[in-house]
């Protein structure tokens, strides 16, 4: 092998030590997603205005009054009624089903939006990893960061409160700055 390929293999190696090292580094520092320690699902049911979100493909139509309305029902399952004005002041909304996960907490769920002939497929996580001890505002995140909403029972949240959202979710691990205002009217 002449010095020119052995060159070339040493740089290859280089590149891939590099590579796996940078994969391994991601993986331990990235923060294990928590939730909070217990919802009261009775008292969490209601209407929340939608105040931060990750932009997401599915609610890409929706410019402003984003609400989530849940409700029990008798089967334990939850009714998700999510609603929002498009651009040209039309009304989109979606109805779905959540459903408990962790049932010592309440605080990890998953919803379905996608329903034929009365069957849910595909499940998104649903986590509760912030919620003010009276309920008026919640932080929903997944493990993988795609995902996140700040939730507030109010049209609009004081700056204190939103800062604090803000430590919830630096805590968590995700970037704040990947969070885009949701427009209240």
């Amino acid at each position: 092998m002449d010095n020119w390929s052995k060159y070339v293999l040493l740089v290859i190696f280089i590149f891939l030590i590099v590579k796996i090292n940078k994969g391994q580094d991601t993986e331990q520092t990235m923060v294990e997603l928590v939730t909070v320690n217990y919802v009261d699902l009775n008292r969490y049911a209601g209407v929340w205005h939608e105040i931060a979100r990750i932009p997401n493909r599915f609610q890409k139509q929706c410019a402003r009054n984003v609400t989530a309305a849940y409700s029990l029902n008798d089967d334990g399952a939850i009714k998700v009624i999510n609603r929002c004005l498009q651009e040209d002041g039309i009304e989109d909304k979606a109805i779905g089903k959540a459903r408990v996960i962790d049932t010592t907490s309440n605080a990890k769920l998953e919803v379905s939006f996608v329903s034929i002939f009365g069957f849910h497929l595909f499940w998104g996580d649903y986590w509760i990893i912030g919620l003010d001890e009276d309920y008026q505002y919640a932080i929903i995140g997944a493990p993988s960061r795609k995902y996140g909403w700040i939730l507030s029972r109010q049209k609009t949240m004081s700056e204190e409160l939103y800062t604090e959202a803000e430590q919830i979710l630096l805590s968590q691990g995700y970037n704040p700055d990947d969070f885009e205002l949701t427009i209240q009217k």
